[in-house]
């Protein structure tokens, strides 16, 4: 428990000493195996003091700061609250993580790979936002931009804007962006969808350990679904 009226500062000081003493707890502490999940005070932090926190936290853990928005959180209550009679929040987190969210990879390299993985998010209740079938259009079957058959064809290259911001403008109504990346390997058209995510401050997680990637960010391995 973190008091309210502390400073920033001291909150985020506290943070420290906190992550700094888990592995009181466990001797592996990574982003594979551990979640960091933070509601009351830290929900009040002002947007760039909250990214400030979930960056530092990142660079000297190597783990996510998920800081809960309210809705959420009043979410996870009520799931852990129906399923065993529990205000744990941790309850409805274990029972159902996600709401919402958003699958992303390679369609042309990895669709049986998204595929599958879209199927055991449905299966604990998720909604997909995108895509919505992995279903491919049979005259884009083999082109650099595959398009799925709720979608309707290109007026001409300029388009495939249009798609692409479709996709990644589900990202501001879900719960976390799930990224496909067999073998590590992140292509470069998710590589900037990540980006965007990263402007939302959204939750990113890899099925894998990301190789390749330039730059290292804040999130989290594995789906636990």
């Amino acid at each position: 428990m973190f008091d309210g009226s502390l400073s920033h500062k001291a909150l985020a000081d506290g943070v420290g000493e906190f992550c700094a003493g888990l592995k009181e707890f466990h001797e592996v502490v990574d982003n594979q195996g551990t979640r960091l999940y933070a509601t009351g005070a830290f929900q009040q932090l002002p947007q760039p003091d909250a990214a400030a926190l979930v960056n530092s936290v990142y660079v000297d853990t190597g783990l996510y700061f998920n800081i809960v928005e309210p809705e959420l959180q009043r979410f996870y209550l009520e799931t852990g609250m129906s399923a065993c009679g529990s205000n744990d929040m941790m309850e409805g987190i274990v029972r159902r993580e996600f709401r919402k969210a958003v699958v992303c990879g390679s369609f042309q390299q990895s669709l049986a790979y998204i595929g599958g993985t879209i199927a055991r998010l449905r299966e604990s209740d998720t909604e997909v936002l995108s895509p919505q079938s992995t279903t491919i259009k049979p005259e884009t079957v083999g082109t650099d931009f595959i398009l799925f058959d709720y979608q309707d064809l290109l007026k001409n290259a300029r388009d495939t804007w249009r798609h692409k911001y479709v996709h990644m403008d589900a990202f501001r109504r879900a719960d976390a962006m799930v990224v496909c990346n067999p073998g590590g390997i992140v292509g470069k058209g998710t590589i900037f969808e990540l980006g965007f995510m990263a402007a939302l401050s959204k939750r990113v997680i890899f099925t894998e350990e990301p190789q390749g990637v330039s730059v290292l960010f804040p999130c989290e391995i594995g789906l636990g679904v």
